[in-house]
């Protein structure tokens, strides 16, 4: 009989997961997957974590749920200050979502209402990058550059202006050096600020490591340190968004911290809560706080689960075992395992252009003709095909199409919980490999 989820597609049928077992999901029948991806990079810590699920029974038993209207909860003040404590300089703030998305239309709003107190009422545009992915609610989706996520939408929208990426893999040119590269590209900010007006602009908003749009490509660098330099002459605010970079993925809790910057705010989601509850935040420098609290007191904003008590102790929870288990250090040498795997794997196979990304947030590039980068037709879907041969073979795994412009290319993300063992990662590139090789004979 059939069920009344609405789901993400109305076509086909999907496996009922049942339980988890570390870095596995079974499904109804028995079948095991390995969680080569996290889901959306989201399970860092695996499916039965017994530390995160008796933090959150231990909260339950006092308290679930009270409207931040009315109060505050422990959870909330303990998980703020394990953010803080370290966040990059200038970060003194937690605002606490339930995901993603919410993050970053609160950091859209928060950037507005900072230059309404500050007497800057001028300054309301937004400048992103081509191929970004920011969120699905209307701000962060008119923040985003996915054209492919944009487009039905595009009349609800409002306007946003888009610079390239930092894609070193198809845009540096011939001879062209990596630092003179991000420089160039970094450069195109400043252009746009100048073109729409300096005292116009009100942020600039991007991955620090683009995720799900062009599968783990990490800024080259200098590009960071030279954005914020743009943004600190032209007095725009620099908002990175580590929603799926973030968290430990790269093998920084912060992943903007192997640049050497910081922002004015950072989002984060997804590994915060590894899973166990919808959670996100918007980290913000006590400067934006400060006009905020000197000013109107009062963030016109608002959702009525924020702060929720057992997702934040639930994130305490994921935050401590991130700091007490060492997994920082062991996400940079499984990631580093992971791609020396890949790289012997796939590193000359005809159809892997590119494997890039830190930590354990690796992406494989598919290419139709290595040497002159071209991607297979779109019509082929040939990034949807990789994710069907990889369920049968018991792997998630996250593949996407659209790499180049949001119609053409694929590629797959890898974002494996920061647990995974030295036989998982070989687990994981077997698969995978079976996978992609199922696919391309398709």
């Amino acid at each position: 009989m059939p069920g009344h989820v609405f789901g993400r597609s109305t076509r086909g049928s999907l496996p009922i997961a049942r339980t988890g077992d570390g870095c596995y999901i079974i499904d109804a029948t028995g079948k095991r997957y390995l969680d080569g991806s996290g889901g959306a990079a989201v399970s860092c810590l695996g499916h039965s974590d017994p530390d995160i699920r008796a933090a959150l029974h231990d909260q339950l038993d006092r308290l679930a749920f009270a409207h931040t209207g009315f109060f505050t909860s422990d959870a909330a003040e303990t998980l703020a200050d394990l953010l803080i404590a370290d966040a990059p300089e200038g970060i003194d703030r937690a605002y606490l979502v339930s995901g993603g998305s919410e993050a970053v239309e609160a950091a859209i709003k928060l950037a507005r209402q900072y230059f309404m107190e500050t007497g800057q009422p001028q300054r309301h545009r937004v400048i992103a990058r081509r191929q970004s992915y920011h969120g699905n609610t209307l701000g962060a989706l008119a923040a985003g550059g996915n054209e492919w996520r944009r487009a039905q939408f595009a009349p609800l929208l409002v306007e946003t202006s888009h610079i390239a990426p930092c894609y070193a893999y198809r845009d540096r040119q011939e001879g062209e050096s990596l630092h003179d590269y991000g420089r160039r590209v970094a450069d195109e900010l400043e252009t746009e600020i100048l073109r729409l007006g300096p005292e116009t602009v009100m942020a600039f908003v991007a991955e620090p490591v683009v995720g799900a749009t062009m599968g783990a490509v990490p800024a080259v660098p200098g590009y960071l340190k030279r954005i914020r330099e743009i943004c600190d002459r032209h007095g725009v605010l620099l908002i990175l968004d580590e929603v799926m970079c973030g968290m430990g993925r790269t093998g920084q809790l912060y992943a903007c911290t192997a640049d050497g910057v910081a922002p004015d705010m950072i989002t984060v989601a997804k590994g915060l809560g590894a899973g166990y509850q919808p959670i996100g935040a918007l980290l913000t420098s006590a400067r934006i706080y400060d006009a905020i609290a000197a000013g109107s007191g009062f963030f016109q904003h608002g959702h009525t689960y924020m702060g929720h008590a057992m997702a934040a102790a639930g994130a305490g929870a994921v935050l401590r075992a991130i700091h007490d288990r060492g997994l920082l250090a062991q996400v940079q040498s499984r990631g580093a395992m992971l791609q020396a795997a890949l790289e012997a794997r796939f590193g000359q196979h005809p159809h892997i252009g590119d494997i890039r990304g830190r930590g354990l947030f690796r992406g494989l590039e598919i290419v139709m003709d290595r040497e002159t980068k071209d991607p297979f037709d779109s019509a082929r879907k040939l990034h949807a095909k990789v994710k069907a041969a990889a369920m049968e073979e018991g792997l998630i795994c996250y593949p996407m199409g659209g790499t180049i412009d949001g119609q053409r290319g694929d590629h797959i993300l890898l974002a494996p919980p920061f647990i995974i063992s030295t036989d998982q990662i070989t687990e994981l590139t077997d698969k995978l490999a079976r996978a992609v090789e199922r696919a391309l004979a398709a």
